[in-house]
């Protein structure tokens, strides 16, 4: 199926690692021209590494998107280097979790630029960029954005208060502004992984392993044996879902949330 990504202009935020390198990978390999931008300059050079031992050549763009003038900047620094941004995805930021009792203004904000403000602050800098080039030109193709999201939005859990507070903030951003943007024919949709088996699940799955004296493996095995599907999704498949969505293939599907969490979560 040809999803027609070729010589699109991709950022990627969060690109580095995780479900955000998964992403990289599989429009590279579509043949988009891919930027991906993060805090870390190691894990960018890491990830440069990864994808050129692939064949795949990237611009890399080192940001702290909680800062509105960095996404500002990451967004012209990536323009000039590829062109104009047809595709955005948001996959920067995840927020710490924190004990009710603990919870005060401080981790509320944290949450927010975490999670919320991370992918606020792009979306809007490629937004108007968008719609001001198809108010410039009627006839070229709209973009699409892609925020990946998490279902601790829509499921309420006792340490993921701010965390989820700020996700479902993102949900309804995500719904309101496809509705908006609908007449230019930019498309906005939203994923929503359950656990995927990325650098930070790996991370917490050796805590816990540790903690309880055990196998990494059979902690692994016993969280995967309360998911529905059976196992934990693979990043390469949220990614997949991702390559769809920023597609012409979905040319007639905005404001979704899609969620994958091998139905973990039975819920409308």
């Amino acid at each position: 199926m040809d999803l027609g990504l070729a010589g699109k202009v991709v950022l990627i935020t969060g690109g580095s690692k995780g479900i955000g390198f998964a992403c990289a990978k599989a429009f590279a390999e579509e043949g988009a021209k891919v930027a991906i931008v993060s805090r870390d300059a190691a894990n960018l050079a890491r990830a440069r590494e990864q994808l050129a031992s692939a064949g795949h050549h990237i611009h890399l763009a080192r940001a702290d998107l909680h800062e509105a003038h960095s996404a500002e900047d990451v967004v012209e620094e990536a323009s000039a280097a590829l062109g104009p941004i047809d595709i955005l995805i948001n996959s920067a930021g995840a927020a710490r979790r924190y004990d009710p009792d603990t919870l005060d203004a401080a981790a509320y904000k944290a949450a927010m630029d975490a999670k919320y403000f991370s992918y606020v602050y792009p979306q809007q800098v490629v937004l108007k960029r968008m719609a001001e080039r198809l108010r410039r030109d009627p006839q070229a193709e709209p973009g699409a954005i892609v925020n990946i999201v998490g279902m601790g939005g829509k499921i309420a859990t006792d340490i993921h208060i701010a965390g989820g507070a700020a996700n479902a903030a993102l949900m309804l951003n995500t719904v309101g502004l496809a509705h908006y943007y609908a007449k230019f024919g930019i498309r906005i949709n939203a994923i929503n992984p359950g656990a995927t088996l990325t650098e930070r699940v790996e991370e917490a799955l050796e805590l816990e392993a540790k903690r309880q004296g055990v196998s990494r493996d059979a902690v692994l095995a016993e969280s995967q044996a309360k998911v529905p599907l059976g196992r934990y999704a693979k990043p390469e498949e949220i990614a997949d879902v991702a390559l769809f969505l920023a597609s012409r293939r979905a040319s007639y599907v905005s404001g979704a949330i899609i969620p994958m969490d091998g139905v973990s979560s039975p819920i409308i």
